[in-house]
């Protein structure tokens, strides 16, 4: 394992290890709305000064992209994207159904990536040109080939609730296409899922970088392609993203548009 994804895996059992204590322990979680159906607790921001914290004792010249405390050094080499606890509405209700992500960019290409569940105890690594893994286990997307037999995940616009008309129009057409369609509230792991399988494909509106990048790279490393709903690469910038097996993927843009 490459050493600065080792130090991301340590980051991430870390701030699970204290998400988990905190749903063990029982604490009362004090909720703070950040906007409309986006919400932050303070194990959020516990569990994201404990990454930054090991990341910073190890590389102090990175910079980083978080999303409680923002983004330090833009210019830096090395930026690390990180969301805490993705799926932090999930959390707050014990819906058990979120996680850690860090991805890591080099000179602004994504490098290496980690999205763990705590609730599972399930590790998603991969670094650029080393294929991708499930607990040391090396995974690729599925085999399906032909969109209506596909499982696909989603996510609802709950940020941009001015696109939902966009959204139920495509959330329709994929219902008529495909096999099914599943909305589980963590985007990273639902592209961690396509990565290793469970989900052939998965499309949303609207994400943030720290939802994202992790679970890209996943993808791309077990094979399976990645774009905005264009078919190119600004989804990073958008916030719109598809993804999916190299012979669903087509089927699914076409389905989209």
């Amino acid at each position: 394992m490459h050493p600065m994804l080792n130090i991301a895996v340590r980051a991430a059992r870390r701030a699970g290890s204290i998400i988990n204590r905190a749903t063990l322990g029982g604490e009362a979680l004090v909720v703070r709305t950040k906007a409309a159906n986006d919400f932050v607790t303070q194990v959020d921001r516990a569990a994201e000064e404990a990454i930054i914290d090991i990341v910073r004792k190890a590389y102090p010249e990175h910079g980083f992209v978080a999303e409680e405390s923002g983004s330090t050094s833009p210019n830096a080499e090395y930026r690390w994207i990180i969301d805490p606890i993705d799926g932090t509405t999930n959390f707050i209700h014990g819906f058990p159904q979120y996680g850690v992500s860090i991805g890591i960019e080099h000179r602004g290409a994504l490098a290496h990536a980690v999205v763990y569940d705590p609730v599972k105890n399930e590790l998603f690594t991969a670094s650029k040109g080393r294929g991708a893994f499930l607990n040391d286990r090396r995974v690729r997307v599925s085999k399906c080939t032909r969109l209506h037999e596909a499982l696909v995940g989603t996510g609802f616009p709950f940020r941009e609730v001015s696109r939902l008309d966009l959204y139920v129009r495509q959330l329709a057409r994929l219902m008529q296409t495909s096999a099914g369609v599943r909305r589980a509230g963590a985007a990273s792991l639902d592209l961690a899922y396509v990565a290793c399988g469970r989900l052939d494909a998965f499309w949303e509106l609207g994400l943030s970088p720290w939802d994202m990048a992790a679970g890209t790279l996943l993808i791309q490393e077990a094979g399976g392609l990645v774009a905005d709903l264009n078919g190119e690469a600004g989804f990073m910038e958008s916030g719109d993203i598809c993804a999916g097996t190299p012979k669903i993927f087509p089927a699914l843009l076409e389905s989209l548009r």
